[in-house]
């Protein structure tokens, strides 16, 4: 069976070209955090392997005999958004759900029901400091989807955390691990009552904040030669070097733009096909037309005033001089190129960005004139 390039979901070596997700986060490095006891932030787009990277990392600390690491998705929690209770039951149940099938560490119902009769405000941490008494090896806990959640529920989570930082190791999991699109100096939290934190101020025990990034040139080319070893298809130099202009090393684009060029378009499942430039720029047009969900997520991105106020104009070519915090939050979106003038990340990116933003013109001009009709 033939291999696909990954476009959905964390990747399987079994099934997608792959490459090594532990030389793109530096486990050396987290090792070290890790051995510290620190507590910190790991954050990046969507769709760039953060999934595929933490669950390298998981299983990376479990094979050896120091710590035992778990990965729990919290995202689950996101559909209470403001009740709390509600959260935080799901945030439990993830934990017992995942300590139980990765580390053999089992949280019985009565305990469950017990933990959660300590109140909202409680259970996370009582869940995380029984954890941490029951696991022979200090606990490594890698938390995704964080930024997922909102208000009251996700400042519970970061103080019930920040509550039990002087416990660890013995009492509390060693090293937490945030995990999410943004850093969490960019969570603005609005409770129930209307105040609004600042994630930096509920989380002030975090020691470093780290950024998954994209594919180097490098990269972008050992993957595609990975299909080319398997299949005998090759790309030309010409279309290697579109690839990486085009994506500059989005993994997910640079996942879906291979996967459109030899598998989407059936005429090249012909393995003697070779990639050209027309072809891959066929592939790259067939691709933004199809507007697939991570391109369509580049609206919901755009709908924040404070990434529209910088990308439209740049877009239009005006001089703007962002804060130095707003223009970190565009790149951390990958939205922007990380060096040199302010530009969109990628070509795909800079030919997507202004139909998103004429379409979402549209859409609030048609908006206008029905509520002007219905008034």
């Amino acid at each position: 069976m033939e291999k696909h390039f990954n476009t959905a979901g964390p990747n399987n070596a079994d099934l997608h070209y792959s490459l090594d997700p532990l030389t793109r986060i530096d486990a050396e490095s987290i090792r070290d955090l890790v051995e510290q006891r620190r507590y910190f932030v790991l954050h990046a787009p969507r769709q760039t392997g953060k999934t595929t990277c933490l669950l390298a990392l998981r299983d990376y600390f479990n094979a050896g005999d120091t710590y035992a690491a778990l990965y729990v998705n919290i995202e689950a929690a996101q559909a209470a958004r403001q009740n709390v209770a509600m959260a935080v039951e799901a945030i439990v149940a993830g934990v017992a759900q995942q300590a139980e099938g990765t580390l053999a560490i089992r949280l019985i119902e009565s305990e469950r029901v017990a933990l959660l009769n300590k109140g909202p405000a409680f259970a996370v941490n009582a869940t995380l400091r029984r954890l941490a008494e029951l696991s022979p090896k200090p606990v490594v806990l890698f938390l995704d989807e964080v930024d997922a959640l909102v208000g009251d529920t996700l400042i519970s989570l970061l103080r019930q955390i920040r509550a039990g930082y002087t416990d660890r190791p013995k009492y509390f999991p060693q090293s937490i691990v945030l995990c999410g699109v943004r850093d969490v100096r960019d969570y603005r939290m609005t409770m129930a009552d209307g105040e609004v934190i600042t994630g930096g101020s509920a989380f002030n025990i975090k020691a470093e904040s780290l950024r998954l990034g994209d594919f180097s040139v490098e990269e972008l080319r050992a993957l595609y030669q990975q299909h080319t070893d398997a299949t005998g298809q090759r790309f030309t130099e010409e279309a290697l070097a579109l690839a990486w202009t085009s994506t500059r090393g989005q993994p997910w684009l640079v996942n879906a733009l291979a996967e459109q060029a030899v598998w989407k378009t059936k005429a090249h499942r012909d393995r003697s096909v070779v990639i050209d430039l027309d072809k891959l720029r066929a592939a790259r047009e067939a691709l933004i037309l199809r507007n697939d969900t991570h391109l369509d997520q580049l609206a919901d991105k755009l709908k924040e005033p404070r990434v529209r106020s910088i990308v439209e104009p740049m877009l239009l070519g005006e001089y703007i001089n962002p804060a130095d915090a707003d223009r970190q939050y565009l790149i951390d979106l990958g939205l922007v190129a990380a060096t040199g003038d302010l530009k969109p990340a990628n070509d795909i990116y800079a030919e997507v960005l202004p139909r998103v933003l004429s379409n979402l013109a549209q859409h609030n001009i048609h908006s206008d004139n029905l509520r002007a009709s219905w008034q």
